[in-house]
């Protein structure tokens, strides 16, 4: 669509957050709404826009308004798309994609769209490239790598504030069971797959 490049030096310009949630981080998550788009017949003049802004408001993992960051966005994202002269009659589904993309948020997604938008960036946690943002994330705020007694919470709840390993448990190997498209299924089911085999291979190296 061609507001693209709008939203683009929008989002490059507004994203102050942390090294897991960056410009690439967006460009990912872009490009697999698209790819979901197209494969569910969604309505593309929601999922891109909704895609491109849903980080435009991000707040770190550990701030006490965390779970209201992506109403925040949603708001902004709006706020930018009025003043470009985006077509009104999306504005609606848009705040609501952008408001349900976010775990910490906790809003059941309503429509197709918002759907894909959360697919697309749940997709972004995990496999290869999930692994890396969930160490980015915990070296910024110098969280150990693990609790040296039980690593793999075996005998105690996780507790992902304290390891960055519990972070698997407590969410990343969850994420799965809640992808809502048939083609964002199968990619998080492979992506799922390699994590728990990069968890096994820790094991061993831990263990050794």
């Amino acid at each position: 669509i061609g507001f693209e490049p709008l939203f683009a030096t929008f989002i490059q310009a507004e994203m102050k957050t942390d090294l897991a949630h960056d410009y690439q981080h967006v460009l990912r998550v872009v490009k697999t709404a698209k790819k979901l788009c197209q494969q569910e017949a969604a309505e593309p003049l929601v999922v891109i826009p909704a895609a491109w802004l849903h980080d435009c408001l991000s707040l770190p993992k550990n701030h006490p308004q965390r779970s209201l960051a992506s109403k925040m966005a949603a708001d902004k994202a709006i706020k930018f798309l009025q003043e470009i002269h985006y077509p009104e009659q999306h504005h609606k589904k848009i705040h609501h994609a952008i408001c349900c993309h976010s775990y910490s948020a906790n809003i059941t997604p309503e429509t197709l769209e918002a759907r894909i938008v959360q697919d697309a960036d749940r997709l972004d946690a995990l496999g290869a490239i999930g692994i890396a943002r969930c160490l980015q994330v915990s070296s910024q705020v110098q969280r150990p790598l693990y609790e040296p007694s039980d690593p793999f919470c075996e005998q105690r709840n996780p507790d992902d504030k304290s390891y960055t390993l519990d972070h698997f448990y407590q969410k990343l190997l969850l994420i799965e069971d809640q992808i809502h498209c048939q083609s964002a299924k199968i990619e998080a089911k492979k992506r799922t797959y390699f994590m728990r085999e990069y968890l096994a291979q820790l094991a061993q190296e831990i263990a050794a």
